[in-house]
């Protein structure tokens, strides 16, 4: 068995991740994207292919563009921080954004007076899972039974308290 890799230095990691950028490309070529390490879109390019879709044509394809260059994003990160290990919130964040795939409704009103997304997703009769998560599978874990909670500290003592006991003596005075 050959012995582990010692982890990335801080110094280089930081710098790994906050130079990543996921660069991503319509099939069609007719829009490209790119995100930064929390998949957060920091550039979006139109070519002329985009004039003859279209306005939902153009949400949909930059939508799903977006989504992918978010999956590369995350596969990217996750590479990155793997020899720390693949345990923990982070890391499962970085496998729901590699697998996550965005709803888009057939028909939406162009309008726009229906409501939010999060209602016109339930109106169509689609119904969210328990987890809320449009992705298969144990991505993320309940992790409210992890923290333990701290002691509460003690408050003021109340004047019935003080009164129903009697006057206290405190050695130190």
């Amino acid at each position: 068995m050959s012995p582990a890799a010692p982890p990335p230095d801080r110094d280089s990691l930081v710098t790994a991740l906050s130079t990543l950028s996921a660069d991503v490309t319509s099939p069609d070529g007719a829009a490209g994207v790119s995100v930064n390490t929390d998949g957060v879109l920091t550039a979006l390019h139109l070519s002329d292919a985009v004039r003859g879709m279209s306005p939902q044509e153009i949400a949909e394809l930059v939508l799903l563009t977006y989504a992918e260059a978010q999956r590369v994003s995350a596969r990217r990160t996750g590479e990155l921080l793997a020899p720390l290990g693949t345990t923990g919130y982070l890391m499962d964040r970085l496998r729901w954004r590699a697998g996550f795939s965005p709803e888009i409704p057939e028909n939406e009103p162009a309008d726009g007076a229906s409501g939010s997304a999060a209602e016109g997703s339930h109106a169509a009769g689609a119904s969210a899972p328990e987890s809320a998560s449009t992705v298969p599978g144990e991505y993320l874990r309940d992790r409210s039974a992890d923290a333990v909670p701290e002691p509460s500290e003690p408050g003021p003592v109340a004047d019935d308290d003080w009164y129903d006991t009697g006057v206290r003596f405190d050695p130190a005075w």
